[in-house]
């Protein structure tokens, strides 16, 4: 556990990909093997699961720490991690131990079986054999917050240094529903994947934002150009006569889409479709909203199922009859799952995903602007020479979205962040006019420059009115624009509808809080997108109305008062 959380606070402690790089490859060779699989489990997302709520953990640290729940409160509020907070707290250890990651792992597992006053003991008992650094790292496998700042791609790099393997096949191998539980580090380096998991899928291959504009690629009969999909990218797999389903998040979604196993029969064994999970109803495509109604669903009931019927939208075949075809160009890739698709009859289960037919960069521009009325977010561009490769490629696939949704709010709350931002306001709450009143209808907290981050926190500490916990209620002042790519209806919130991706775009300082949208604009976009005529959308003028004074700003209490 001591090299573990050392290696944890080394990669926090730099941001040079190298570095980090050398970092994990020298970790790598100081562990036994259970702990190398403990780390690519976890540095993958594979984290235990969480056996005790956070309340009772804070109220269990802050007894043993001998601090005020309330102080404890406000000690988190300024450090802003609660596995830090705890860590710093708590006394020093009155013991040491040199158990093994694997050991601390099996350790947080066995919680599962106990009562909560067991589970009480065994934690307290954790966090007096262990340092600061490894009780932080121990609080966050414990609590299933586990994040670290190294991407998949890095950790592979380093994992083909130390072993010697081809980055791409790694890649692989790390794919699929393998646990350390399951297999051994020796296994998983040196097995053929798909001998050792039949439902392994392939690496997905991902596409670059287009930079300048989209004559930049050359000749338009080099391209291919199709829609793209707002749905859940996904990998059909059939092998040894099983069904398998598996999201871009590598999460094994097959009982969640019951209806792909009317294919089972139809598909060839050795077939892997590479495609978007869609909701779709007599030969159209839905709003991306149909699909959430399921999404995140335990039971799956007939009404659900008839109200929201899906189908995949087929990109690519990536393996067929058992034979990798990855290597293929992508028009003879297109052409087989064409075929598939039809000699197999699998629509509308599945669909090919339509291939627009243009002739130049001004035909097809003019198409894209004709994206939302599509459902979709814009264009995917591919090369018709290009292999399907192993995540994030320059030069072969480019994506060309079309510009979000925007709307102009008014800031009306804001937290502070955590982490590296836990001591400035960087979580923020914006509103739009309903008459006289401001309604919250959207959180964001991207999109500032750290510039402008300092600013606006500056600004809250001058300006707040009320404070609730560490939540500030500020002067209706300042205007941001907010972007997002969806909306829809929503009971849950006052404004009555929930956005998607919300962040912010720009900061206004050139409009008044008079010029903010208002609930009705919201409502406008709203019915236009759903009736897919978005493009044709006219908003109003800005607010008008006169502003009701903000509230009187006054000092909250605390526990000295």
């Amino acid at each position: 556990m001591k090299h573990f959380a050392q290696l944890f606070y080394d990669l926090d402690q730099t941001n040079k990909t190298n570095e980090k790089v050398e970092i994990i490859v020298n970790y790598l060779k100081k562990v036994p093997d259970e702990d190398k699989m403990w780390m690519l489990s976890l540095f993958t997302g594979r984290r235990p699961r969480r056996f005790v709520n956070s309340t009772l953990v804070r109220n269990w640290a802050s007894e043993a720490a001998g601090v005020p729940l309330w102080l404890f409160e406000e000690c988190y509020t300024i450090a802003g991690d609660l596995s830090e907070t705890i860590a710093l707290l708590l006394p020093e250890p009155s013991q040491e131990s040199n158990f093994s990651l694997g050991y601390w792992i099996n350790y947080i597992r066995l919680f599962e079986k106990k009562t909560e006053e067991e589970r009480k003991q065994a934690l307290l008992a954790a966090w007096d054999q262990m340092t600061a650094q490894e009780r932080m790292v121990f609080n966050k496998i414990t609590s299933s917050t586990f994040r670290v700042g190294v991407s998949q791609q890095l950790v592979v790099r380093a994992l083909s240094i130390y072993s010697g393997h081809n980055p791409a096949l790694l890649t692989h191998k790390l794919m699929g529903n393998w646990s350390p539980d399951t297999i051994s580090f020796e296994e998983l380096m040196h097995a053929d994947g798909r001998k050792a998991d039949t439902s392994q899928p392939y690496p997905f291959m991902l596409a670059y934002a287009i930079e300048g504009t989209v004559s930049d690629l050359g000749s338009p009969e080099e391209w291919q150009a199709e829609w793209k999909w707002d749905g859940i990218r996904s990998q059909l797999i059939k092998r040894d006569g099983q069904m398998f389903l598996w999201s871009r998040g590598e999460d094994l979604v097959t009982e969640k889409f019951p209806e792909f196993g009317l294919l089972m029969d139809k598909i060839p064994d050795g077939t892997v479709i590479d495609g978007e999970i869609l909701p779709f109803k007599e030969g159209g495509v839905l709003s991306f909203n149909v699909l959430q109604t399921r999404i995140g669903r335990k039971n799956l009931t007939p009404a659900i199922l008839r109200d929201a019927p899906v189908c995949i939208f087929a990109y690519d075949l990536l393996e067929l009859e058992g034979e990798d075809l990855r290597e293929r160009p992508l028009s003879e890739r297109r052409r087989l799952l064409e075929q598939l698709i039809q000699e197999r009859n699998l629509q509308p289960m599945i669909e090919p995903s339509p291939v627009l037919e243009y002739s130049d960069w001004d035909q097809l521009t003019e198409m894209r602007r004709n994206s939302r009325a599509m459902l979709s977010e814009g264009l995917m561009m591919k090369r018709k020479s290009s292999h399907y490769l192993v995540g994030r490629k320059k030069g072969d696939w480019w994506k060309w979205k079309i510009d979000p949704l925007s709307i102009d709010a008014v800031m009306t709350y804001a937290q502070r962040g955590t982490g590296k931002r836990a001591n400035l306001y960087t979580d923020y709450t914006f509103g739009v006019w309903s008459g006289k009143q401001l309604v919250t209808f959207a959180k964001a907290y991207s999109g500032l420059t750290d510039k402008e981050i300092n600013e606006v926190d500056n600004w809250v500490k001058r300006n707040t009115v009320e404070k609730y916990g560490p939540v500030r209620t500020v002067k209706p002042e300042l205007v941001f624009e907010i972007g997002f790519e969806g909306i829809q209806r929503s009971k849950r919130h006052k404004s009555g509808v929930a956005l998607r991706f919300p962040r912010i775009l720009k900061w206004r300082k050139d409009k008044k809080i008079a010029d903010a949208d208002t609930v009705e604009t919201l409502h406008q976009i709203l019915d236009s997108y759903e009736k897919g005529d978005i493009n044709e959308l006219e908003l109003p003028a800005a607010h008008t109305e006169e502003i009701a004074p903000p509230a009187k700003k006054t000092r909250s209490k605390s526990k000295n008062d």
